[in-house]
C-alpha cells in the first residue's frame, strides 16, 4: 500500500477522455493521415514539413477552437487542403470508467467527426458503433466541460507557436499571461469581474428593491449557511486521513465479501454434480433399452423383408396378366359395340326408305294445275327478296371486315403496349431487388454467398462450435477479394460459379455436422468440401501454367486462408481459367492449339469456352445472372441500377398511359363491331328464313311437275336386301358377345387373384413398413440419447467439475489476499479503530481509492513542483509573481553558482537553460490543471544535446507519474528516451519534394 492509502496501480490507471485514434482526410498537408496513439505516452517526430503541428491543430478544430485560435489561420476553409473541396477530422475518445461520459448511450467510445466544406463546417458526435447521437454543438461543449478538455489552454495543448512564445521568450508579460491562463487564474478573474458589475448594478437597483428585500434577505441567511459550510473546509485533513485508514480496511472487507460469495457459489456449483451425474445415468440406462429394441427391430425387419420378396414377385406377375386380359377384353368390346352401330344403321336406313314409299304414294294424289301457278308465283317474289338481303348482308360484311381489321390491329398494339409495360415493370422490380440485395451485400459481405440462409447457417455453426474437429471455412467468396480493382469481378464469378456458396470441412466427421447444421438452418444442398487443412500453399510450376499474357483467376484472386486457395486449385483449376475481355479475343486463346494447359476461358460479358478432344464449345451467358459479388465497393452498381430504376418506371409511365389510350380506341371499335354484328345476324336470319322457304316451294313444285326417282318396287327390293344383311351380322354379334363375355371373365378372375394376393400381402407389406419406421425412429432415440449423455459429460467434465476447481481455487487465492491485506491494514491503524467511526458503509476500495486521489491532488504544492523538476539536472529557483503588474518572472540557480547566493534572471542564462526552465515551470502549470490528455509541440528546440537528455526523460517520468495522456510533437531525434511499455513511438512520413 502507498503513502495514500491506496494500492498503487489505482491511481496510475488513465482516465477516460484519452485520444486512442486520429484520422485526418484533405486536412492542410494529409490527404489521408491515420495515427493510433497509445494510453500514456506518445511520441511523434518527422522532419520539418511532413505535417506534424497539422495533428494539435486538427485537435483544436475538432474540440471547438475557432480557425484565429488556432493561430495557423483565419478562416476554417483554410485548412482544407489545395485543390481538395472539404477536409474531415475523426478523433476517438475511450469511454471507460468512473469519468465515462453517457456512458449508457455513448458506450466505450466516443467519436467526434468535424467536416468542413468551403462554405460551412459540421461537428457530429457517434457511439462506439458508429451511430450518429448528436450534432449541436452544447453536446460538444458539455463533453468539453465534463472532461475539462480545454484546448486554449496551453497546459493542454502547447502548439508550435505557443511553445515559441512562451518556452523561449524573456518577456516576463508573456510569462504571466501564460501562468494566469493555465492556472485558470484568468477565469477566475474574468468571473469576479463579472460578478463585480454585477454588484455595481445591484447597488443601484437597492433603492428599487427596497420593498422586495425579503427574498434577498433569505437569500443572504442561505449564503451566511454556505459560509458556515465552507468552515468545514478545515475538516478535509480529518477527514482524509479517516478516509485512508477506510480505504486500507475496505480491501479486507471486500475480500471478506467475495470469499462469502465464493463459498456460496462453491456451494450451489457441488449441488449441480449430482443432478448432472444422474442425467448421465439416466441416458445410459435408456441407450441400453435403445439398443436391445434396436437389434430385436432390426431382425423383425430382416425377417419381414424375405417374406415380402417373393409376395412382391408374384405380385407384379399378377398384374401383367391382369393388365393383359383387359387389353382383350377391350377390343371385343369395342368390335361388338361397332357391329352394333352398324345394324342400328341399316334399321334406320329400311325404316327410311319406307316412309319414302309413303310419300310418293301420297304426293302423287295432290298435283293440281292452280297451285302450280301459285308456287311459281311465290319463288319469283321470294328470288328477288333474297337479293336484295344479299347486297345488304355483303355491304355490312364488308363493312364488318373492315372494323375487324382494325380491332387487330388496336389488339396488337394494345398487346405490345401492355407487354412493354409488364417488361419495364418487372425489370423495375428486379432492379429494385437486386438494389436491395447490393445494400445488404454492403451491410455484410457474407449475405452476397447465400443471402439470409448462410447468415442462418453461420449462427448454427456457432452454436455447435465445439462439435467440430476444426472449424469450417465458408462461404469461401467471403474469404476472396480481387488484387487490381473489380474489373474481372464478372468473368472471375461465372469461372468459381457455386464454389463460391461452399463451405470447406476438414473430415468426414465434420461435414456431417455441418450437414446437420444446414438442415437446421433450412440450407438445402449446402455445397461441402473435405480438405485437408494442414496442406501448405500450393506451388504450381510455371510449365503448368496457361502459355498467355492473359489473367488467369488464381492471379487476380488473393485470399489470407491459405485452405480456400488450394481448394479453388485443386476442385476448381482457376490456375488454368483464363480470363479476356471479349468475345473474338477469347476465342483466340481457346481453340489456338499452341497455348496449352488452358482449360476454361471466361469473357467479361459472360462467355465460357472450351476444346475437349477437338470439339469447340461455346456457352452463352446465364440468363439473369448477377455478377459483383466479389467486389470491393458495391457503391457504383448501386448508383447505376438507381438510375435505371428511376428510367424504368420513367418509361413504364408513359407506356401506361399510351395503353390507356390504346384501351379506350379498341374499346370504342369493339363496341362498333358488336353493333355491326348484331345487325348481320339479324339480315343473316331474315335471309336464311327467306331461302328456306323458297327451297320449301321449289321443292313442292319439283315433287309436282317430275315423275318419282325410282318406282315403289325398287324400293322394296332395296328393304329386303337390307334385311338379309342385318341378319347376318346379328349372327357375328352374337359371336362377338359370348368372346367378349369369355375375357370379361377371365378379367374378373384375374383381378379377384390379384386383390386377394395384394389382400394377404399388405398386412406384410404394412407391417415392415411400420417396422422400418419403427426401426428409424428407435435409431434417431439412440442418436438423440447419445448426443445427450456426451452433453452431459462433457457438461460434467469442461462446466461442472472445472467450474467447482476455478471457484476452490480463487477461494484459496482470497483467502491469501485477505491475510496479506489485513497485515498491511493493521500497519496503519487497528480493526478497532475502523469499527469505532460507526458501522462500515459498503464503500468499495475503487470508490474510497478515487476519493483519496481527488483529495490528494487538490493538496499537491505548485513551489515543490517547481523545484522537483528543476532538480533534474542539479538547477533550483523560484518564481516572482506581481499580479498589480501583470508580469511574471523566473530566477534559476545554476550548480556553478552554488558558491554564491544570488540567482539569475531566465534572460541571462543560455538558449538550452533557459528553454529547460522553462520547461520546468511548465510541468508545474500541468499539475494544476486536469485534463485526459495534454500535448506539446516542438518544447526542445535550442536544447544541447545533454538538456534534451534530461528534458526527454523529466518529461517522461512526469507524464506517467501525473497519469494522463501526453503527446510530444518534436523534429529531433528521441532515441535517448529509454524503451518503455506505456511509451509509443511514431515517425512520420518525410514531406514530397
Amino acid at each position: 500500500m502507498d503513502d495514500s492509502g491506496g494500492f498503487g496501480e489505482t491511481l496510475n490507471q488513465p482516465r477516460a477522455g484519452i485520444i486512442t485514434r486520429i484520422r485526418l482526410e484533405n486536412f492542410m498537408c494529409h490527404s489521408n493521415l491515420e495515427i493510433e496513439l497509445g494510453e500514456w505516452v506518445n511520441f511523434i517526430t518527422g522532419q520539418n514539413g511532413s505535417g506534424k503541428s497539422a495533428i494539435l491543430t486538427a485537435l483544436c478544430v475538432a474540440f471547438g477552437c475557432r480557425a484565429k485560435g488556432t493561430q495557423r489561420a483565419s478562416t476554417l476553409k483554410d485548412f482544407i487542403k489545395n485543390g481538395c473541396s472539404s477536409a474531415v477530422i475523426q478523433i476517438e475518445l475511450k469511454n471507460r470508467g468512473e469519468d465515462a461520459f453517457k456512458p449508457d448511450i455513448y458506450g466505450d467510445t466516443i467519436m467526434i467527426e468535424r467536416r468542413i466544406s468551403e462554405s460551412t463546417s459540421t461537428t457530429i458526435l457517434k457511439d462506439c458503433n458508429g451511430k450518429k447521437i448528436a450534432s449541436r454543438k452544447e453536446e460538444l461543449r458539455e463533453l468539453v466541460e465534463h472532461f475539462n478538455i480545454d484546448v486554449e489552454n496551453p497546459c493542454v495543448i502547447m502548439t508550435q507557436d505557443k511553445s515559441r512564445e512562451f518556452l523561449h521568450s524573456g518577456n516576463s508579460k508573456e510569462k504571466f499571461k501564460f501562468f494566469y491562463k493555465a492556472s485558470l487564474l484568468q477565469q477566475v478573474d474574468e468571473l469576479l469581474e463579472n460578478i463585480s458589475q454585477h454588484l455595481v448594478s445591484a447597488d443601484a437597483l437597492i433603492g428599487e428593491l427596497e420593498a422586495t428585500i425579503g427574498p434577498i434577505l433569505k437569500e443572504l441567511d442561505q449564503l451566511q449557511g454556505k459560509i458556515k459550510n465552507m468552515e468545514r473546509l478545515e475538516e478535509i485533513s480529518q477527514q482524509l486521513q479517516q478516509l485512508k485508514k477506510k480505504l486500507a480496511w475496505s480491501w479486507v472487507y471486500d475480500v471478506d465479501r467475495e470469499l462469502q460469495e465464493q463459498v456460496t457459489k462453491i456451494d450451489k456449483l457441488k449441488l449441480r454434480v449430482p443432478a448432472c451425474q444422474a442425467k448421465i445415468d439416466e441416458q445410459l440406462n435408456i441407450l441400453e433399452n435403445l439398443r436391445e429394441c434396436f437389434t430385436e427391430k432390426k431382425t423383425e425387419v430382416e425377417n419381414l423383408m424375405e417374406r415380402t420378396l417373393e409376395v412382391k414377385r408374384t405380385k407384379g406377375e399378377l398384374q401383367d396378366l391382369l393388365t393383359l386380359a383387359k387389353k382383350e377384353r377391350n377390343e371385343l368390346a369395342q368390335e361388338h359395340d361397332r357391329e352394333a352401330n352398324k345394324i342400328q344403321k341399316m334399321k334406320k336406313r329400311v325404316h327410311s326408305l319406307q316412309e319414302q314409299i309413303q310419300e310418293m304414294q301420297e304426293l302423287q294424289l295432290k298435283n293440281t294445275q292452280d297451285e302450280e301457278f301459285e308456287i311459281k308465283a311465290k319463288i319469283s317474289e321470294l328470288q328477288n327478296e333474297i337479293e336484295e338481303a344479299n347486297e345488304m348482308l355483303n355491304r355490312m360484311k364488308e363493312e364488318e371486315n373492315s372494323l375487324s381489321e382494325k380491332v387487330n390491329v388496336g389488339m396488337n398494339e394494345f398487346q405490345q403496349i401492355a407487354n412493354e409495360v409488364d417488361d419495364l415493370e418487372k425489370k423495375h422490380y428486379e432492379t429494385v431487388s437486386r438494389i436491395r440485395e447490393l445494400k445488404q451485400h454492403q451491410t455484410n459481405k457474407v449475405t452476397a454467398f447465400g443471402g439470409d440462409r448462410v447468415i442462418h447457417l453461420l449462427r448454427v455453426i456457432e452454436r455447435f462450435q465445439g462439435s467440430f474437429g476444426r472449424p469450417p471455412i465458408g462461404p469461401i467468396g467471403s474469404h476472396l477479394s480481387l488484387v487490381n480493382g473489380d474489373m474481372w469481378a464478372p468473368a472471375v464469378e461465372n469461372a468459381l460459379g457455386k464454389l463460391l456458396n461452399a463451405f470447406i470441412v476438414a473430415s468426414h466427421k465434420d461435414s456431417l455436422v455441418l450437414r446437420k447444421c444446414a438442415k437446421e438452418a433450412n440450407y438445402n444442398h449446402l455445397p461441402i468440401i473435405i480438405y485437408d487443412f494442414s496442406r501448405p500453399r500450393l506451388n504450381i510450376p510455371r510449365h503448368m501454367l496457361p502459355r498467355t499474357d492473359h489473367p488467369t483467376a488464381l492471379s487476380v484472386l488473393q485470399s489470407e486462408n491459405v485452405t480456400v486457395l488450394n481448394v479453388l486449385v485443386d476442385m476448381g483449376n482457376i490456375e488454368r481459367q483464363v480470363l479476356v475481355r471479349d468475345y473474338d479475343v477469347g476465342k483466340t486463346v481457346a481453340f489456338n492449339p499452341s497455348i496449352s494447359n488452358v482449360k476454361e476461358v471466361f469473357t467479361l460479358d459472360g462467355y465460357k469456352m472450351f476444346s475437349r478432344n477437338g470439339v469447340e464449345t461455346i456457352l452463352p451467358p446465364i440468363r439473369n445472372r448477377r455478377s459483383g459479388r466479389l467486389c470491393s465497393s458495391f457503391d457504383d452498381q448501386i448508383a447505376d441500377l438507381e438510375k435505371e430504376a428511376r428510367r424504368a418506371t420513367e418509361l413504364a409511365g408513359k407506356q401506361k398511359m399510351r395503353k390507356r389510350e390504346a384501351d379506350a380506341t379498341l374499346n370504342n371499335l369493339r363496341n362498333n363491331l358488336h353493333n355491326l354484328k348484331r345487325r348481320c345476324l339479324t339480315s343473316e336470319r331474315d335471309l336464311a328464313s327467306k331461302k328456306l322457304a323458297l327451297e320449301d316451294l321449289k321443292k313442292s313444285y319439283i315433287a309436282e311437275a317430275s315423275s318419282p326417282i325410282s318406282t315403289v318396287d325398287e324400293l322394296h327390293q332395296e328393304i329386303s336386301r337390307i334385311k338379309d344383311e342385318i341378319q347376318e351380322k346379328e349372327t357375328e354379334l352374337e359371336q362377338l358377345k359370348i368372346g367378349r363375355d369369355e375375357a370379361d371373365a377371365k378379367a374378373r378372375a384375374l383381378r379377384l387373384s390379384f386383390e386377394d394376393l395384394c389382400e394377404s400381402a399388405n398386412g406384410e407389406i404394412d407391417a415392415l413398413g411400420r417396422a422400418e419406421a419403427e426401426l428409424m425412429k428407435i435409431e434417431e432415440k439412440i442418436e438423440s440419447a447419445e448426443a445427450e449423455k456426451a452433453y452431459y459429460e462433457k457438461l460434467m467434465g469442461n462446466k461442472v467439475l472445472n467450474d467447482i476447481k476455478v471457484a476452490e481455487e480463487q477461494y484459496c487465492k482470497l483467502e491469501r489476499d485477505r491475510k496479506e491485506n489485513f497485515d498491511k491494514a493493521s500497519l496503519i491503524c487497528p480493526e478497532s479503530e475502523i469499527k469505532s467511526l460507526g458501522e462500515w458503509d459498503g464503500s468499495t476500495p475503487e470508490q474510497l481509492s478515487a476519493q483519496v486521489s481527488r483529495l490528494d491532488q487538490r493538496l499537491q504544492d505548485e513551489s515543490r513542483q517547481f523545484n522537483s523538476h528543476l532538480n533534474k539536472k542539479g538547477f533550483s529557483g523560484g518564481i516572482k509573481i506581481s499580479f498589480k503588474e501583470k508580469t511574471l518572472s523566473v530566477e534559476v540557480k545554476m550548480p556553478q553558482d552554488a558558491s554564491r547566493d544570488g540567482v539569475r534572471d531566465t534572460r541571462g542564462l543560455s538558449g538550452g537553460e533557459r528553454s529547460f526552465s522553462t520547461l520546468c515551470f511548465s510541468l508545474a502549470l500541468h499539475g494544476m490543471t486536469v485534463a485526459p490528455f495534454r500535448a506539446m509541440d516542438e518544447f526542445d528546440v535550442f536544447m544541447d544535446a545533454v538538456s534534451r537528455k534530461i528534458s526527454l526523460n523529466t518529461l517522461v517520468e512526469f507524464a506517467l507519474a501525473q497519469g494522463s495522456q501526453w503527446i510530444f510533437i518534436t523534429p529531433h531525434d528521441i532515441s535517448m528516451v529509454k524503451p518503455e511499455d506505456r511509451v509509443k513511438k511514431q515517425q512520420m512520413a518525410a514531406p514530397r519534394s
